[in-house]
Order: C-alpha cells, then structure tokens, then sequence
C-alpha cells in the first residue's frame, strides 16, 4: 500500500539559508549558492529559459534522449525506482517513465515545494502503477530517501548538465553519494555539458531578452522576502562569461555603485564593480568525465550525443 502523497513534503530550513547566505556574502569573495535561484518564481523563470533560442541545452538534451530512450529501457531493465536529483516540472522523466518496463517508483527531489508538489500529484494521476514519493530538500547535501522497494534496480537520474554547477572536487562527492544511494548493480542517467566555442556558452548564459538577467537577480529578491534584506536590485547587474582557464561559465551580479545592504542583521559593503558569484557551470571533455565518475565510484556504461556534438547523456553503472 502506497504512502500519501505528501508524506514527504517539507519546507526548507530557514536558518541554513541564513547561514549560507551570511557565509557567502561576508567571504571576501562573495558568493551566493546556486540553490536559491529555485524558489516558484525562479523555477518560472528557468523554465522560460529552456525555450530560449540561445539555450540549446535543454532542447539538445531532450533530442538525445528522445533519439536513445529505447536503447536506455533496455539497458536499465524491468522493475526499476527512479530517483531524480532536481525534478523541476518534471518533462524528462516523463519519456524515461514510459520508456522503462514496469518502473516501481519515482522520488523526485527538488528545492522548489510548490513545483515539486504539483508535478508529484500530476505524475500520480498519469501513472497509477508507480509510487511517487516526493522529496522536498536541498540534494547537495546527503537525504535520506523515501522507502524504495529492495530487490529493485535503482536508477538515479541527474539531467540538464547540472553537474557542472558543481566544482570537480565537489562533484565527485555528490556523485558518490549518488553511487551510495543507487547501491551496487545501480545506475545514473547523467546530463553533461560537453566544451565547445566560447561564443556559444557566452549567449547562452546572457541572452537577449534578458530572462537570464532577471532568473539571477531573483536571488536577491527572495533574499529580500525571505530574510528581510534591503536589496535594491537596480543597483546590481547580471554578468556571464567562459573562464578559459578554468573550463567553467559563471555567473555574476556586479554592484553598480558602491554601497550598503542589510541582511540579517548584518551590514555587507559593496565597492562599485564588486560581484556576488552565483554560479559556476563547468564544461566537459571525455577525460574530465572519466575522471570525476571514476572518483566516485561510477563506470561510464555508454555516452550519447547529439550531430553537433555539444552535449552528453551518459549512463553510469556502479559496479
């Protein structure tokens, strides 16, 4: 018998947002962490982005594993339970639920509880024969999942490249939690974001309707609500850029003019051009892939990707 629905629905920790904001903001290079980009009006946001013409991830990624999802089903097997590390409105998983044979359960994760409720109840409704068990949390840090049938396949599923946003190190180390949570025998749907002309990534990351611009000043605005700050974000603009060096996007807000903001109780001083660092998105070849699965665990099972050879859905087994 199924749990309800909502069993595991929770809302995030007020104080931990506190403490990673504080902490970010008061390092003496500021950063912000990825995490608060996803509440519901960023999530709105996000999702206009992936209609973008100059974001090609999305679509590419949905065409690779539109063109693969046969070979995918097959690969995995019968009687699996999915886990998907940020679930956002739930389009992908969708073509891997109907593609897998008799899947047993699906605990999508996400940070965004008003989203994460909706698409729960909807994949409820369409897929009577699967347990969903929702899991509102922050998936950088280790979770205990919901109950998941024994002697099923475990198959973890991470699209949309979201591993770059992780630093190599940190990313290996997410990933082992995953190869702990997926067992032995289990598997990872992984999407990554290959290396490709700055150029593209560069208009990827700051296009010109300005929907990225506006998705990263909403940290600032939920920053406001949610912890009564006094941001004024005309006094901020977005910056992105390819760090060649580094082999990462970033994405900045530079401070305008200098000035003071409060936030919980604390003063933070901006000089004018000081930039809050909100996120990193890291680009990869075949031999840092290797590297980072390897570190956790993970053997690359097959690689997919796409004629213009700009992105990877890769499956990953634990052995």
């Amino acid at each position: 018998m199924s749990a309800p629905l909502h069993s595991h629905l929770q809302q995030l920790d007020a104080n931990g947002i506190v403490e990673d904001v504080l902490c970010g903001l008061t390092a003496s290079r500021k950063t912000l962490p990825a995490k608060l980009f996803y509440d519901e009006a960023g999530a709105q946001l996000f999702e206009r982005i992936c209609t973008l013409d100059e974001y090609y991830l999305t679509r590419t990624e949905l065409s690779i594993l539109r063109h693969s999802i046969n070979e995918i089903g097959e690969r995995v097997g019968p009687r699996a339970a999915l886990v998907e590390y940020g679930s956002g409105a739930g389009v992908k998983i969708r073509l891997l639920l109907d593609a897998l044979c008799e899947p047993s359960a699906y605990v999508p994760i996400d940070i965004s509880h008003e989203q994460l409720a909706r698409v729960a109840s909807e994949l409820a409704g369409d897929y009577p024969k699967v347990a969903i068990r929702p899991l509102c949390a922050d998936y950088t840090h280790p979770l205990s999942l919901p109950q998941l049938p024994d002697h099923d396949r475990r198959l973890g599923f991470f699209p949309g490249s979201t591993i770059g946003n992780f630093h190599p190190a940190e990313a290996a180390a997410f990933l082992r939690r995953i190869r702990r949570a997926v067992g032995p025998g289990g598997m990872l749907l992984l999407g990554v974001d290959r290396r490709k002309d700055p150029a593209i990534l560069n208009a990827a990351y700051d296009d010109r309707e300005g929907v990225t611009a506006a998705f990263n000043l909403n940290v600032l605005r939920r920053i406001n609500r949610e912890l009564d700050a006094n941001f004024d974000l005309s006094r901020f603009r977005h910056r992105a850029f390819f760090n060649e060096s580094a082999g990462r996007v970033e994405m900045h807000l530079e401070a305008i003019v200098a000035h003071e903001v409060e936030v919980g109780g604390a003063a933070i001083s901006f000089a004018r051009g000081e930039t809050i660092w909100t996120e990193s998105s890291y680009k990869y070849d075949r031999e840092q892939l290797a590297t980072v699965t390897a570190a956790a665990g993970f053997e690359v099972e097959r690689l997919w990707t796409d004629a213009d050879e700009r992105f990877w859905v890769a499956l990953l087994i634990a052995p």
